[in-house]
């Protein structure tokens, strides 16, 4: 017997298909946001310099001192006022505001601040705006953190402004610290250098990591120090207790205060604004951050 093949109307099956590719196709479609993140509008970097409005929004957590010398020498954190200055003055035309000026002048705190104790310091940035000249002859000691009595201190943010004639404008950094096991360890920039002038500010930065050791020095957001690798162990940073600070001097140029006979450092002739030093040592961003913002006078 003859067998009969019977095919069914295809037709609704066809039309099924079509149906669920167009629904698997849709539902392949990208929407652009396939990871549902949150709308981002351009008003929110208006008026931003690498995402802040001002030098104030970096690490206010960490800032542990602060010297804006917008009519005042106190350091505005602790509210510390000096216990005594010499041949200071202030200039309208700082990098935020007015500015510190010293001819041959200093400000002394003789005050023990608390976040600057042995066990509350052991990393550290200090950042400054400096303009000046070299002068052939004598270093020049921008921020001393002291041990009373010695003549090097815990800090020594020293600018060997003697190492060049006042028409260079090559600025050589050589800041030092002292040791747990009571030496001192420094850095010094011998290839790379700032530029410094009386009509330009200069923005200076030392960090220090008291877990690596690795002390650096910065100039207008540049890393220029040859010897940042200071060690570990007895070569860690200690923070003398009890200390003073001294903004542009050591003890050998305030009367009455002189430590020693060495007299390779006179009390500073030049301009310091916005002196800002943090308990930790800030990232490269943050560095070139705070002095992004500066060159905007933010």
């Amino acid at each position: 017997m003859k067998s009969i093949l019977t095919i069914p109307n295809l037709q609704p099956r066809i039309m099924g298909s079509l149906f669920l590719l167009l629904l698997l196709a849709a539902s392949c479609k990208k929407d652009g946001n396939p990871n549902n993140l949150p709308s981002v509008s351009t008003a929110t970097y208006d008026g931003k310099i690498d995402g802040y409005t001002s030098s104030n929004e970096v690490f206010p957590e960490n800032l542990i001192a602060y010297w804006s010398f917008d009519d005042t020498k106190n350091e505005l954190i602790s509210g510390t006022a000096p216990g005594s200055s010499a041949n200071d003055s202030y200039v309208a035309d700082g990098v935020r505001g007015k500015a510190l000026s010293l001819a041959a002048g200093y400000l002394y705190f003789p005050t023990q601040f608390q976040k600057f104790k042995t066990d509350s310091l052991k990393s550290f940035t200090i950042s400054a705006w400096v303009r000046l000249q070299n002068n052939g002859s004598k270093r020049s000691m921008l921020f001393q953190l002291t041990r009373p009595g010695i003549f090097v201190g815990s800090i020594n943010f020293i600018l060997n402004t003697n190492a060049y004639p006042s028409t260079n404008t090559n600025l050589q950094i050589q800041p030092t610290f002292t040791t747990v096991g009571g030496g001192t360890q420094d850095n010094l920039n011998n290839a790379l250098f700032p530029v410094i002038g009386a009509a330009k500010w200069t923005h200076v930065l030392l960090t220090y990591d008291g877990t690596s050791g690795v002390f650096n020095i910065w100039g207008d957001g540049i890393k220029v120090g040859g010897f940042p690798n200071r060690g570990v162990g007895n070569n860690l940073f200690k923070s003398n207790e009890p200390s003073e600070i001294i903004i542009g001097s050591n003890y050998n140029g305030i009367p009455g205060k002189v430590v020693s006979t060495d007299v390779s450092f006179l009390p500073m002739t030049g301009q310091i604004d916005e002196i800002r030093i943090f308990n930790k040592s800030l990232g490269d961003a943050y560095i070139k951050a705070l002095y992004n913002l500066g060159k905007a006078n933010k």
